[in-house]
C-alpha cells in the first residue's frame, strides 16, 4: 500500500468519524430547535436562539459536509470555530474534564480544516 493512499484512507477516516461522533452532540441540539425549545448557552452575547442555530449547524449540519467531503475546509472551520467557542469561552471556568472533549474536537476540525478532505470526498483534494 502506498504511503499516499495510506494518508488518504486516514484522512477519510479522520473525517468521518470525528464528524459521526459530533453529529451525536449535535442531534440534540437539532432537537432541540425543532421542538422549539430555545433555552440555550449564549457564550458570546448573541442570544440564545441564535446561538443554539449557529451550534446546530456547527454540530449537525457541517459534520455532514465534511462526511461527504463537500465544502470540507469550510464546514470544518466552523465546526472548529463551534468547538472553540464550547471548549474556550462556554466552559472556561469549568474543570478540564468538562472541556477536554470540546478542545479535542476543536483540534481535529482544525486539522482538518488545514489538511483537507483527501481523494476520497466529493471534494477530492488528494494529497
Amino acid at each position: 500500500m502506498s504511503k499516499k493512499l495510506r494518508i488518504n484512507i486516514g484522512i477519510a477516516l479522520l473525517r468521518i468519524f470525528a464528524s459521526a461522533m459530533m453529529m451525536v452532540h449535535g442531534f440534540s441540539k437539532l432537537q432541540k430547535l425543532l421542538n422549539s425549545d430555545f433555552q440555550f448557552a449564549n457564550p458570546v452575547g448573541l442570544g440564545e436562539t441564535p446561538s443554539l442555530f449557529l451550534t446546530v449547524i456547527g454540530e449537525f449540519v457541517c459534520p455532514i459536509f465534511i462526511i461527504i467531503g463537500f465544502k470540507t475546509r469550510w464546514a470544518a472551520a466552523i465546526t472548529a470555530v463551534t468547538m472553540g467557542v464550547a471548549g474556550f469561552i462556554h466552559h472556561r471556568a469549568d474543570p478540564f474534564s468538562d472541556k477536554e472533549l470540546a478542545l479535542v474536537y476543536f483540534v481535529v476540525f482544525l486539522a482538518i480544516a488545514l489538511i483537507g478532505p483527501g481523494k476520497y470526498s466529493v471534494d477530492k483534494t488528494a494529497l
